[in-house]
């Protein structure tokens, strides 16, 4: 069942159980010499959601991703190297004004991302919204503060986390998360919107051949589609 955005005033202290922290470590222990091998490949990366913030749950992912425009054959060359399995291999756009991204998923829980055209500053915001953390947070064992998808803000603690509504305090938020006060306000429209109206699909996901690379199928659909064409011209 989908997160419903909370209102406002809500706020909560949460305590960690011994099952949520073991939790939590292995999923940034699985995460880890993934964003390493990355880095081996000057190649920096973030998890980001509830696996940087911390409150996980049993259906939490691993979402790294990589904020720069990158060569997909040096993405996965690194992975190769350090022998991180690629299953299947995606190319996404949420909306016709979204950045397309690559996504390679290396199993069912874990993903690698990357934009294959410079992303709007909304966009990469969105990212630091949610709550995102580097390797050498990771190693630090450095939880961050994110809004998860009901709205609310998740503020790491020593036992576990506080979380209270950000209905009502977009700018203050912003100013804590460092982001734009219109990054808030984007995100807090789309959630309530999808609360609203349910879940819309994206604007195009397609699987690639094996022999096809990102950047060829980028100029495929470039070619087929007026509204992709458009949107990789420019930012």
């Amino acid at each position: 069942m989908a997160t419903k955005p909370k209102r406002s005033g809500e706020y909560k202290e949460v305590t960690y159980s011994t099952t949520h922290w073991t939790q939590l470590r292995a999923l940034r222990e699985k995460a880890k010499p993934i964003m390493a091998a990355l880095e081996i490949a000057h190649l920096q990366s973030t998890i980001h959601g509830s696996a940087a913030r911390g409150d996980v749950k049993k259906s939490s992912d691993i979402d790294i991703f990589i904020a720069e425009v990158q060569s997909s054959f040096l993405v996965e060359t690194a992975l190769e190297k350090a022998n991180v399995p690629i299953n299947t291999r995606w190319i996404v756009q949420a909306t016709p004004n979204y950045a397309m991204k690559a996504h390679l998923v290396i199993d069912q829980t874990t993903t690698v991302t990357f934009p294959l055209m410079e992303m709007r500053r909304v966009e990469r915001e969105f990212y630091r919204f949610g709550g995102e953390a580097n390797l050498a947070q990771l190693k630090a064992d450095v939880r961050v503060a994110g809004v998860d998808k009901r709205l609310m803000l998740i503020e790491p603690t020593l036992s576990g986390h506080v979380e209270s509504s950000i209905i009502g305090k977009e700018e203050s938020t912003a100013r804590l998360l460092g982001v734009s006060a219109q990054t808030v306000l984007d995100r807090a429209h789309a959630l309530t919107k999808r609360d609203t109206v349910g879940r819309t699909g994206v604007f195009i996901k397609k699987e690639l051949s094996p022999s096809e690379t990102f950047e060829l199928a980028l100029k495929k659909l470039a070619e087929a589609n007026p509204a992709v064409r458009r949107r990789n011209k420019g930012v």
